[in-house]
């Protein structure tokens, strides 16, 4: 499948599984899990054609890893990301000392008085390392990329999750755990 392809269906599978499974009317349980086969036909239905073939193909190549499949691989969800309330079944961890937040030059003035929010989404999003943080702040506007001091808010009491392609979700980061 070509690489243009794959980020059509790719994006649209986001849209779906993340923030809007009404727009086809596809229901997600409530750990974000939906049927494959009925997927596959929805999305068919909106001129977002793909065999299940592609789509196995989407999940293994997704340079986000993105989506997983259940163990019978006869459901996928979406890793992270998600605007609407569903629950990862994601146990609590204890994050590395450091961790990584990309964001535009622009929001930086908001979170230095106001800290790192969620906003539409679940959890705030960190990253292992700066590069994928720069990539992630990239997609914004001019980058920066913020140091934060996951070992204190842990030891502090406040809780990290790490989701099935490795990003570090936490609720909230407030401006004292922030380092430029």
């Amino acid at each position: 499948m070509d690489e243009g392809k794959k980020k059509t269906i790719g994006k649209f599978l986001s849209l779906i599984l993340r923030h809007e499974p009404s727009k086809i009317g596809v229901v997600l349980d409530e750990n974000g899990w939906a049927d494959v086969e009925e997927l596959i036909q929805k999305c068919g239905k909106h001129r977002i054609v793909f065999s299940r073939k592609e789509l196995d193909e989407i999940v293994e190549t997704n340079n986000k890893q993105r989506y997983s499949f259940d163990e019978t691989r006869t459901k996928i969800r979406a890793n992270q990301g998600h605007s609407i309330n569903i629950d990862l079944e994601l146990q609590a961890v204890v994050p590395p000392e450091f961790l990584y937040h990309g964001t535009a030059e622009r929001f930086l003035e908001a979170i230095k008085k106001e800290g790192i929010k969620k906003m539409s989404r679940q959890h705030v999003h960190l990253s292992q390392d700066k590069e994928t943080a720069i990539a992630v702040g990239g997609r914004h506007g001019k980058v920066k990329v913020l140091t934060v001091l996951t070992g204190k808010m842990h030891k502090e009491g406040l809780i990290f999750f790490q989701s099935a392609n490795g990003v570090w979700l936490t609720d909230f980061v407030s401006k004292e755990y922030i380092s430029s």
